[in-house]
């Protein structure tokens, strides 16, 4: 189940949420306190003014820009892109480095890095610079399936040292997700949904899915074998089949045993329970039970109402699937019985899913 609602405490309770942009020898003009408003745990970004602020001030302390490096920061500032897109731009047009590690990112989807890079653990080097530059690099690494480093990387800072948490946390939550951390994952996307008011509306959305999925997540059964098996591959695909990889494999391996041996004891005590099989009670509880299971309830939409604040997520894939199918009161209906347990913050977000999916494919 997912926490709702938190109260950061701790440092945060002491009013530290402040841009912690600078350090070492090179100085950058702070930016504005980001905690406005007593509210404990809000993240609010900074404006664009006081971003692009930033980063002029980093750019004075490196060489003089050439008249077509500030023709190019000038073009990239005056487009659409996100803030940490921006910064890693401005970053990799005027610092080497910060181009090449930028580069390797792109291409571990054909090699993936082992360690993080020196650049991102260089205390010498501006936070501003670091921890901004690791947002981007972490969220190529993600797209290309490399969580691990990802989220080793993102682990060097906090959402309060970057121009966009929202795009910290969410990143790191689909590390975290990936990787089956569910309990980290869950706490990150608590703080996505509860603490930063301006993410957009698309993290917003992913990061409750991810929620409502991991909702129904057992230990040890067959999804969680699936899943495991999952990342096998995917660190196959990345070259990464050493130690950590054939722990997982192991896993996997004593797991299935323990599942088949769980299966024949099961069918060794429904054979000796009551005269063998086919006897009254036989296959269907402890032995002597003369019950018939009862088939599982099916309501009018095929869903199982989740219960528990939970939700069935491959009911939710199937009705994307036919929602440009069904009529309106079937919609209704639908919507009803998959948000009905779920907590407001998720709810609304399954069901922005599905407006938009009703927008594109209007109901018959």
């Amino acid at each position: 189940m997912i926490n709702g609602s938190r109260i950061v405490v701790g440092a945060l309770a002491l009013g530290v949420l402040s841009w912690s942009w600078c350090s070492g020898a090179n100085p950058v003009p702070p930016v504005k306190p980001i905690l406005e408003i007593p509210t404990f745990g809000v993240l609010k970004s900074p404006t664009a003014a006081e971003v692009k602020a930033q980063a002029d001030a980093w750019a004075k302390t490196k060489p003089p820009l050439s008249a077509e490096q500030q023709k190019a920061m000038d073009a990239l500032w005056a487009g659409a892109d996100s803030y940490s897109d921006k910064l890693a731009q401005t970053f990799a047009l005027i610092d080497p480095e910060a181009a090449l590690i930028l580069n390797q990112a792109k291409e571990s989807v054909f090699e993936a890095p082992q360690e993080i890079p020196a650049l991102l653990k260089d205390a010498s080097k501006p936070i501003f610079f670091r921890a901004n530059l690791a947002v981007t690099y972490s969220r190529i690494l993600s797209q290309n399936k490399v969580y691990e480093l990802a989220l080793d990387t993102l682990k060097l800072f906090r959402p309060e040292q970057v121009a966009d948490p929202s795009s910290y946390l969410f990143h790191r939550a689909v590390a975290e997700y990936s990787l089956m951390m569910k309990k980290e994952a869950d706490d990150t996307i608590n703080r996505l949904l509860d603490d930063v008011s301006e993410s957009p509306e698309r993290y917003r959305n992913v990061a409750a899915l991810m929620a409502i999925e991991m909702m129904v997540w057992r230990d040890k059964d067959l999804g969680w074998i699936s899943r495991k098996m999952e990342n096998i591959q995917r660190r196959l695909d990345l070259g990464q089949g050493g130690n950590k990889t054939q722990k997982i494999q192991k896993e996997v391996v004593v797991r299935l045993d323990e599942m088949i041996k769980e299966m024949e004891d099961q069918a060794k005590k429904a054979g000796d329970g009551a005269g063998g099989p086919g006897a009254p009670g036989a296959g269907n509880g402890p032995p002597g039970n003369n019950v018939q299971s009862s088939a599982p309830q099916q309501d009018s939409i095929g869903g199982n109402g989740g219960g528990a604040g939970q939700v069935d997520q491959k009911r939710v894939r199937e009705l994307a699937e036919v929602w440009g199918k069904l009529p309106e009161k079937d919609r209704a209906r639908a919507m009803v019985e998959l948000t009905r347990s779920l907590p407001p913050k998720y709810r609304e977000a399954v069901e922005i899913y599905f407006k938009r999916l009703g927008d594109a494919n209007p109901a018959p």
